[in-house]
């Protein structure tokens, strides 16, 4: 998919916004929601996504509702870091389908870096359900921590 390609609001982010599709949450408000990477690279890989927003990456985003979006990817980054103590954190965010990008909705990838641990392929494997819960609930107890 192309830079400029269309917004497609059945894309499987739209579809968790508006609840058609279960995600594991770790943090919502009227800005942004942000749940678990059923396809993780590390333990505790975490998605923040925009609610209202129908940009398909940065590049198409409306520039006002970014610093409102990036204060919860950084609000989420640091409940992540308070709950699973990494030695570092990759913050990414991916535009179109040669760099990466899998689903068309914008988003963010907070993704935990423990040392000696290689973080797997993206998109790669998928994890188990009880797991990302039990990290979830890490992660919303490090979010509530402020």
């Amino acid at each position: 998919m192309s830079l400029s390609a269309e917004y497609d609001p059945n894309n499987i982010f739209a579809k968790i916004v508006r609840g058609e599709m279960p995600s594991v949450k770790v943090f919502e408000d009227e800005i942004a929601l942000a749940f678990m990477d059923i396809f993780p690279q590390s333990e505790g890989h975490t998605l923040v996504i925009p609610r209202k927003s129908k940009a398909t990456n940065l590049l198409s985003a409306d520039a006002a509702e970014l610093g409102p979006l990036i204060e919860r990817v950084q609000r989420v980054a640091n409940g992540v870091v308070k709950a699973l103590s990494p030695d570092g954190v990759r913050v990414m965010q991916i535009n179109g389908a040669p760099a990466g990008q899998t689903v068309f909705h914008l988003h963010f990838h907070i993704i935990p870096v423990f040392e000696g641990t290689p973080l797997k392929r993206h998109a790669g494997e998928r994890a188990d359900p009880a797991r990302l819960e039990s990290l979830a609930a890490k992660i919303r107890a490090g979010i509530a921590a402020k």
